[in-house]
């Protein structure tokens, strides 16, 4: 009797594009499993691996821009991906892609952030001796770092998306097609992925008094609206509108809408990501990354949270050792929250009143 899982991927195949990357050809995980789940495809289980992950629940106490807001309604680093997801999950929809595997790679994409947000990225890739890139230690933590040291075993594709979904200041779509991933559902969470955060980020500085709604130059507000509803919406129909007539299998943005995007990114670049008070809280939140990563490069790891006490270890005796002391300092400091970091920070560095010890 046909399962459920074999009903959906025969749906799959009827009704999605040519250019959709279908759940039945997946190029399988990263480690053979025995056992189909009799439900649902292996992109919903991916999807539902990353969800119920312990690193998927950290990102609520992760910083987006703000670092450790005490306002309740910035942007963290889990609404942040709630709202790729959203963004991608409409588009993919709109061109008949597969949103299980779009949904999986935007939940995904950023489980390797740091505390602070890119101020703890920014220092931990200038400590550890093989640098720090946030999309790679994604991969590091689906693979092997969740479980226990098992890995959540996702899909290829799952996979290379969230190695691929960066783009930092490069271009959107940029036209050499090994930067991008290799399915549209992939290429679609990287331009979800600039499209939520230049309008979330617009969000919060207005929010935060950095910025006026009047700031944003005439004609850029002219092209995409004065509200984030209408900002978003214009670049999602545009990319929608504009891959359509297309149908040539790739994505693509209008001339105009690729260049408003690219603007109003230098836009907050300008204003808000270089503006000196997020610098004077970038440069404090690299100190305690700093701290933090030289004390434990000599002491153990706490094994019961911030109060136990964090002894002396022996120092490495081999270059091998050393290099691996500096994965797991590493490995430790990135899976912090931005509070628990603090609380480390104050509980090993900062003074306490005699009757507290």
């Amino acid at each position: 009797m046909e399962t459920i899982r074999e009903q959906l991927e025969e749906q799959e195949r009827k009704t999605l594009s040519p250019h959709a990357c279908l759940s039945s050809r997946s190029r399988g995980r990263l480690f053979g499993e025995q056992d189909p789940c009799c439900l649902r495809t292996v992109f919903q289980r991916d999807r539902d691996r990353i969800i119920h992950s312990k690193t998927f629940r950290r990102l609520k106490h992760k910083t987006q821009v703000f670092l450790a807001p005490a306002g309740d309604h910035y942007r963290t680093r889990l609404t942040h991906v709630l709202e790729v997801s959203q963004i991608a999950r409409t588009m993919a929809a709109c061109l008949r892609l597969n949103e299980y595997l779009t949904e999986a790679i935007a939940l995904g994409h950023d489980l390797g952030h740091t505390p602070f947000g890119h101020a703890g990225e920014y220092s931990l890739n200038l400590l550890h001796p093989k640098g720090f890139k946030h999309y790679r230690q994604s991969l590091r933590i689906v693979d092997f770092l969740e479980h226990d040291g098992q890995g959540l075993n996702l899909s290829w594709e799952v996979r290379n998306g969230i190695l691929k979904h960066s783009k930092g200041y490069g271009e959107i779509l940029p036209d050499d097609t090994t930067e991008l991933a290799a399915t549209l559902e992939g290429q679609l969470v990287r331009v979800a992925d600039i499209m939520a955060y230049v309008n979330h980020d617009m969000d919060d500085a207005l929010r935060a008094d950095m910025l006026e709604s009047t700031d944003l130059p005439e004609h850029l507000r002219a092209v995409l609206g004065d509200r984030a509803s209408q900002r978003i919406n214009s670049m999602v129909v545009d990319l929608v509108k504009t891959t359509l007539e297309r149908d040539d299998g790739r994505l693509h943005l209008s001339a105009q809408m690729n260049e408003t995007i690219t603007e109003l990114r230098g836009f907050l670049y300008d204003h808000v990501y270089r503006n000196c008070r997020v610098h004077r809280e970038f440069e404090k939140a690299q100190r305690v990354i700093r701290d933090l990563y030289g004390f434990f490069l000599e002491h153990e790891f706490p094994e019961k949270g911030i109060t136990t006490c964090c002894l002396c270890r022996e120092p490495s005796q081999s270059v091998e050792e050393e290099q691996k002391r500096h994965r797991q300092v590493c490995d430790f400091i990135a899976g912090m929250t931005d509070r628990y970091a603090m609380a480390l920070y104050s509980q090993i560095f900062m003074p306490k009143p005699w009757s507290m010890l």
